[in-house]
């Protein structure tokens, strides 16, 4: 019979004072280390993510003070405490309390943004990709957009309702955890 791995529970503190590596992405899930390969983002990738921040600051600079921030480039959000979910999202907004209160060198936000953005790449299968999808919804976050660069779509997911998938010949709208903001999909892949 083959012994089954230990798994050591660690909250956010402890995941970030362990040393970086270069070589492995780490992130808590539900109070588990998981790590996975770094993987080299792409062109279609990079470019997805920074059109899609791009589109969310211009709306957010039309929003009244105090407003949330928005954050690229896989930035930590503590979205689960004890046990902790800690994850890195490739774009998110975060509330307005949230903004205020992550300092410049917080190693991440605390509680769970209002939008979180996950741009597919090569490497990303199927499976992970809902799961985390579930655990952002069932953490509380009450908005999720899955991005296919590949595919040109848009999947927005909700607690409780089921996903709606909006391609190039649409437009996304933000309403109403986003009020007033507006896209064409095809303007996240031009």
């Amino acid at each position: 019979m083959t012994a089954k791995p230990t798994i050591v529970a660690m909250n956010s503190d402890e995941l970030f004072a362990m040393r970086p590596s270069k070589k492995v992405d780490r992130w808590l899930f539900r109070g588990e280390l998981r790590e996975s390969k770094v993987t080299k983002r792409n062109p279609s990738h990079s470019r997805t993510v920074m059109t899609v921040g791009t589109l969310l600051n211009n709306w957010l600079r039309t929003r009244p003070e105090p407003r949330g921030k928005i954050y690229g480039g896989e930035a930590y959000f503590r979205i689960r405490k004890d046990p902790d979910t800690n994850v890195g999202i490739d774009v998110a907004l975060s509330t307005p309390e949230q903004a205020a209160a992550t300092g410049k060198k917080a190693s991440y936000v605390d509680g769970q943004p209002v939008l979180a953005v996950e741009v597919l790449s090569p490497h990303d299968k199927h499976q992970d990709v809902v799961v985390m999808t579930e655990e952002y919804l069932d953490c509380g976050v009450p908005l999720v957009w899955i991005v296919d660069p590949y595919e040109e779509t848009v999947t927005v997911h909700r607690p409780g309702a089921k996903p709606v998938l909006f391609n190039t010949d649409q437009d996304l709208s933000g309403d109403p955890e986003l009020p007033g903001f507006r896209c064409r999909v095809a303007d996240i892949f031009e």
